[in-house]
C-alpha cells in the first residue's frame, strides 16, 4: 500500500501502543479499509483499460487515491457550507415550536391542587 494509507493508520496504531482504542477494532478496520481500496483501485484499473505492472501501477494507485481525497474532501466542504446554510432556520423553527411549550410533568411529580385533595378525602 502507499506510504498515505499508511500515515493514515498511524495515529491509530499509537492509540493500540498505549493501549487505547481496542487494538482489534482498529485493526479490522485498517484490514478493510485496505480490502476497499485495494477493490476501488483494481476496479478504476479494469475500467481505464490500462494494463500496468509494478511501479506504474504503484503511480496509478497514489494517483488514484490522492484525486479520491480531493473529492471526498471538496465534498464534506460542500455538505458542511450547506448545512451551516440551513442552521439557523432549524433554530428558528425549533425555538418556535418549542417556545409556547409548557414542560411536561408526569403524574407523580404534579403539585396536588389543596382545593382537590380535600374534595378527594371528603368523598367528592
Amino acid at each position: 500500500m502507499p506510504p498515505e494509507i499508511d500515515k493514515y493508520f498511524e495515529g491509530t496504531r499509537a492509540l493500540d501502543a498505549n493501549g487505547a482504542g481496542g487494538a482489534e477494532g482498529v485493526a479490522e478496520r485498517e484490514r478493510t479499509y485496505r480490502a476497499r481500496v485495494k477493490t476501488e483501485v483494481d476496479t478504476a484499473l479494469r475500467d481505464s483499460g490500462l494494463r500496468l505492472e509494478g511501479e506504474k501501477r504503484d503511480q496509478f494507485e497514489q494517483r488514484y487515491l490522492q484525486e479520491r481525497r480531493r473529492i471526498e474532501h471538496a465534498l464534506r466542504q460542500e455538505t458542511e457550507a450547506k448545512r451551516q446554510e440551513q442552521l439557523p432556520a432549524l433554530r428558528d423553527r425549533l425555538k418556535k415550536n418549542f417556545k409556547n411549550l409548557r414542560p411536561q410533568v408526569h403524574r407523580h411529580q404534579r403539585r396536588r391542587c389543596p382545593r382537590r385533595q380535600k374534595n378527594r378525602l371528603a368523598g367528592y
